[in-house]
């Protein structure tokens, strides 16, 4: 796996959509794109004409394929709010804080189901984590909502809105960390609430 992230492959695609794994020398399709990036495999997608890198509008395109098979994870008002900030002023600031908000969102989802799989011998309690996702949901919806202010230029508003949504959202954390401590305490005494 260290050598997929030194160098990632390489993929051709071709004027007729057909899409070339340079690696493996087979054709793939979308889904195995979306496999690979689900596997940790680093890849890069060129236009075999051009030489262009299209990677971005590749996983863009992957990621409307998900949302029109049924497997929604972004609501409108979401995909609205970030339409909006295209062509603005706080466009890169805001790709960069997505980033980093996915990264911290995927790395306590990966320390959160190994304590629970080390407390529990493997039990996994899913419904107290689909309601803890749909609490991290929340939360980054109405981080995105600070935002707002600040494609208009109303900064102080902003800023305002950051601490006040920080301080919500350091709360709400707190709270579900304490909640699933004493669920994680009831599970290992042997009785569940």
């Amino acid at each position: 796996m260290a050598d997929r992230k030194s160098s990632p492959v390489t993929i051709k695609k071709y004027a007729n959509r057909r899409l070339y794994n340079t690696a493996t020398s087979t054709y793939v399709t979308l889904e195995d794109l979306a496999v690979m990036v689900k596997e940790g495999t680093e890849f890069n997608v060129y236009d075999a004409k051009t030489g262009d890198e299209i990677t971005r509008s590749v996983l863009t395109q992957i990621i409307m394929e998900a949302e029109n098979s049924g497997n929604s994870v972004l609501p409108v008002p979401f995909l609205r709010q970030l339409i909006g900030f295209y062509g603005g002023n706080m466009e890169p600031v805001l790709g960069k804080y997505l980033e980093q908000s996915m990264q911290a969102f995927t790395s306590n989802q990966e320390k959160m189901r190994d304590v629970m799989s080390q407390m529990t011998g493997g039990i996994f309690p899913v419904a107290s984590f689909e309601e803890m996702g749909k609490q991290n949901m929340a939360m980054f919806e109405r981080t995105m909502k600070m935002f707002t202010p600040l494609a208009t230029g109303d900064v102080q508003e902003a800023g305002r809105r950051m601490r006040e949504e920080s301080e919500k959202s350091l709360s709400e954390l707190q709270d579900q960390l304490d909640k699933l401590q004493r669920q994680i305490g009831d599970i290992v005494k042997g009785g569940r609430k």
